[in-house]
């Protein structure tokens, strides 16, 4: 199964990164990124897709900010060629925005009706074709560089020619942020499960009685990691759930209908997975991204200095 196409949700608005979401789009908000480039986050979230393979991409816009990101792109792509002339890694930089932006549609979410729905507004991009989906507020870091988690995940989703969900080994006192879900382990395979249940942002009691997973450690549990290979079956699953009159339209029940129609795997994915609009997620994210690039060495300074200072600081 070969996956061309990639989508990306960024349609909400971003409230819980006020102020600053209330002039920028936060897809637009810049980071560091591993190879040393400060980059809007949509452009890093965009490049772990191309460069796992994907040709085609489509982010899912709140009404009107299609033609903000496109001119908020062409602008950093004609100040780095005008500003920087002749410069190797500006002129790189302007031709992977390029790149973006040849290969990039803006879909518009119409209004805010829940996660499940800004998906189903890519449904006429995706066709009949399967599809990988990332979240636009999540920044991915594989444990191994050069092994995006992006990649791992279309390579089993291709070798198996079904949907894959990517999951990490989480802390039970997390799961009520997440997807969670509990499955068979595929024999001769390495952190791969057939899908059983799958319940949104779970108690922990309900996680305890019915999301065991066998071989896991105690207390952990599999949650999502923000990114799917889907198949087109989920659409009509969708559009019955909307046709029902849900005023928000969350994607885990129709995932969960989906693996009862067929094969659908999940996968541990050898990296970690940073949520931006957590509190001190862009922290956490810039962070990591920093400790895991060219700028390994500074970024671990910086927080050795800052630890020394905190801890040398009277407490209040």
């Amino acid at each position: 199964m070969k996956i061309r196409k990639a989508v990306i949700t960024a349609a909400a608005r971003g409230a819980r990164l006020y102020p600053v979401a209330d002039t920028i789009q936060k897809a637009m908000l810049p980071v560091v990124d591993v190879d040393g480039l400060p980059k809007p986050v949509l452009q890093i979230v965009a490049e772990e897709a191309f460069e796992s393979g994907v040709e085609e991409l489509a982010v899912i816009v709140a009404p009107g900010d299609g033609d903000r990101y496109r001119a908020a792109f062409g602008s950093l792509r004609d100040n780095l060629v005008h500003t920087y002339q002749g410069i190797d890694w500006a002129r790189q930089q302007a031709g992977k925005i390029d790149h973006l932006l040849r290969h990039t549609r803006f879909v518009e979410q119409p209004e805010p009706r829940g996660y499940g729905h800004a998906v189903f507004c890519a449904r006429e991009f995706v066709g009949d074709e399967p599809f990988l989906l990332m979240h636009g507020d999540y920044l991915y870091v594989p444990a191994v560089r050069g092994q995006r988690c992006a990649a791992q995940l279309l390579a089993l989703a291709g070798a198996e020619g079904c949907a894959v969900s990517a999951v990490n080994a989480t802390p039970e006192h997390q799961v009520g942020r997440y997807g969670t879900l509990t499955g068979q382990h595929r024999p001769g395979r390495t952190g791969v499960y057939q899908v059983e249940k799958i319940i949104e942002k779970p108690a922990l009691s309900t996680a305890e009685l019915e999301l065991q997973t066998p071989g896991l450690r105690m207390g952990y549990y599999l949650c999502f990691f923000g990114m799917h290979v889907l198949t087109p079956a989920l659409f009509p699953i969708l559009d019955r759930h909307l046709a029902a009159g849900a005023d928000s339209l969350l994607l885990t029940p129709a995932l969960q209908e989906l693996a009862a129609t067929g094969p659908y795997l999940a996968l541990e994915v050898q990296g970690s997975r940073y949520d931006l609009s957590a509190p001190q997620g862009l922290l956490r994210a810039q962070l990591a991204l920093g400790l895991a690039g060219e700028a390994q060495a500074e970024t671990l300074s910086a927080v050795v200095e800052l630890l020394a200072e905190a801890n040398g600081r009277p407490r209040l």
